[in-house]
């Protein structure tokens, strides 16, 4: 239940957005819907299963998880920005639905930004350029030579056209003058077998995918997309550090609701989901899949907004360089 200082919370949203007091002091009297716009088994709909039942122990109703996948998370992104603004409705929204689509999809059925109140960032998972044993690259400057030695040659995967790792692609070409040839696949887990037989040469894509396979032997990651290196590789220096400042990516979940939803539900589901990501476990639990725990200033509605803000614009800074064109 909401107390006082959530009531006050936010009070700066319009006024309109506001439910009638009864419904507010009620709120929430139901269970609510997570709705993950991707099939179940992906990394945005294990992060939703794990937050589910904790976010339910802090908002006293059920948190069920609903997969709504199709059109690259498009589906599930329309239903909940058309649903009744009351905090029933919640997106476990990511790169797809909400910084990539709107660069892909000629005809997307909502806006980001305009249809959405972001209310909480959760995790991001740093993406990672790696390269098969059969290629001789031991660092991201040899990969870079190796590329330019070899124009078109170079062959890299990523887990689709216009995806994240994709538009990350595009960047690293650009920054560096590499010549990576992009080679899409349907999916991350799409990528690994080709990986493995040495049918490409390299792969972009997220930590969480790449980790297990570089611990086997079975491939070599010379960088991670992220301000630090990670506890959980070491050794394995930050593109940063390679040479490239301020280059980062990731695939990241977040909250978000219909945008219209009252300032105080979107207050005690901020705190709902502060609340979780600091309970010991369950951070040990992201951060074991190569997450990375969002911070403070952006387990909140601005500062989400703001992370938002600044992905949408490395996407389509990255989607102009690669010519790609809203279909």
């Amino acid at each position: 239940m909401l107390n006082r200082r959530q009531i006050l919370a936010l009070a700066g949203l319009p006024a309109g957005a506001m439910l009638p007091r009864a419904a507010l002091a009620a709120w929430p009297e139901r269970p609510l819907r997570l709705v993950v716009p991707y099939a179940a088994g992906g990394n945005i709909d294990v992060v939703s299963r794990l937050l589910a039942p904790r976010l339910s122990e802090r908002l006293g109703q059920s948190v069920v998880v609903d997969n709504r996948p199709g059109a690259g998370g498009s589906l599930g992104a329309e239903q909940v920005a058309r649903a009744t603004p009351d905090g029933y409705t919640v997106l476990a929204g990511s790169n797809g639905p909400i910084t990539v689509n709107p660069l892909v999809q000629a005809r997307l059925p909502y806006e980001p930004l305009r249809d959405f109140m972001p209310v909480a960032l959760v995790n991001a998972v740093p993406l990672v350029l790696m390269v098969t044993n059969g290629t001789r690259a031991s660092s991201i400057a040899e990969a870079v030579a190796l590329s330019k030695a070899q124009p078109g040659s170079f062959t890299t995967g990523t887990p689709g056209a216009g995806s994240t790792a994709h538009l990350t692609l595009e960047l690293f070409n650009s920054a560096t003058g590499a010549s990576l040839v992009h080679v899409p696949y349907r999916g991350g887990g799409a990528i690994v077998p080709d990986f493995i037989a040495g049918n490409i040469h390299a792969m972009f894509t997220e930590f969480s995918t790449a980790l297990p396979l570089h611990k086997d032997g079975k491939g070599r990651i010379l960088a991670i997309a992220s301000a630090r290196r990670s506890p959980l590789l070491p050794e394995v220096p930050t593109f940063i550090e390679a040479g490239l400042p301020g280059f980062t990516a990731a695939s990241y979940c977040g909250l978000l609701v219909p945008r219209a939803t009252p300032g105080p539900v979107v207050a005690a589901l901020r705190d709902a989901v502060a609340a979780t990501t600091a309970d010991p476990a369950i951070r040990a639990k992201l951060e074991e899949m190569g997450s990375e725990v969002a911070s403070g200033a952006e387990q909140t509605p601005e500062g989400f907004t703001r992370f938002l803000e600044r992905q949408a614009g490395d996407a389509k800074r990255a989607a102009d360089l690669a010519g790609i064109k809203p279909e």
